[in-house]
């Protein structure tokens, strides 16, 4: 028979942290979409045209970037988004608000179906989960395409 001192050493502990590296001051603001767009051009790395990678910047009260995080990577046409790594990640933080942003590697910057999809489903679970999402961004090496700056949010 298992004693009740037994059972609670398998019980697995869960840490959840998040460590700014980046003094408050010294964040980045995100004003405009093309703010969003640079820091991501410049932070994405060398598969921008290789394959599909979903990312979210993490943002406080004022707008500025808490961080960026990896939600998921994909092939050529695609990218599997886990809308509950999406909010864990930005509960973790206690971010305000969220953009969303993945990459075409066609160079297409136009959404999909299962694009404007996955947009509107985070979009309903932020509502509920009081974080907004201010943006979703697909960007290519040359352009990006905002679903706020067209009217498709």
């Amino acid at each position: 028979m298992t004693s009740t001192v037994e059972i609670i050493h398998q019980v697995t502990e869960i840490s959840v942290t998040y460590h700014s590296k980046v003094k408050p001051s010294e964040r980045i603001k995100i004003s405009r979409s093309n703010d969003a767009y640079e820091l991501l051009r410049n932070t994405w790395g060398d598969t921008l045209e290789i394959y599909e990678t979903f990312k979210i910047i993490m943002l406080h009260k004022a707008n500025k970037v808490l961080g960026i995080s990896l939600i998921g990577e994909g092939g050529v046409s695609g990218c599997v988004v886990d809308n509950k790594r999406v909010f864990a990640t930005a509960l973790l933080s206690g971010c305000s608000s969220i953009i969303l942003c993945h990459n075409h590697p066609s160079g297409s910057t136009q959404p999909s179906e299962a694009d404007i999809r996955i947009t509107n489903k985070i979009k309903q679970a932020g509502i509920f989960l009081e974080i907004a999402v201010l943006d979703h961004l697909i960007i290519t090496t040359e352009s990006f395409y905002s679903f706020a700056d067209e009217g498709a949010l």
